[in-house]
């Protein structure tokens, strides 16, 4: 557990080189904002998060019930992730911002389409 990171990750370090490659300036977890968003396009009012399927639980229903060691540990604890993102997520809209979500896998098969969503956006 203590070998698994929360920041700089290698999807997301992947991610920010390619929008800083585009022109597209940010910060990065700016602990000010709910959620402590990964990328933060201040100018444009954007943030990005970058989650991982295990802990913000993709494809949750399915993959629940996989889990066999410590259930009353993880399910609890990922169901609240859950919650968690969807309530940043209204907080950051009731700011103003513009919320980009991607999953690890996304930026691992599709990388180019997720950075154009949000290069697009910021473009306008």
């Amino acid at each position: 557990m203590s070998r698994i990171k929360s920041k700089g990750t290698l999807p997301e370090v992947l991610f920010r080189k390619e929008l800083w490659k585009y022109g597209v300036r940010y910060r990065i977890n700016v602990a000010k904002l709910p959620g402590c968003p990964d990328v933060v396009i201040k100018k444009k009012m954007t943030v990005v998060f970058i989650d991982g399927e295990f802990w913000h639980g993709y494809d949750w229903e399915k993959k629940k019930k996989k889990i066999k060691a410590n259930r009353g540990f993880w399910l609890p604890k990922i169901e609240r992730n859950i919650q968690r993102d969807l309530e940043n997520n209204l907080r950051l809209k009731k700011l103003g911002y513009k919320v980009f979500r991607f999953w690890e896998h996304e930026l691992k098969k599709n990388r180019p389409k997720c950075l154009n969503k949000v290069v697009r956006w910021c473009a306008k």
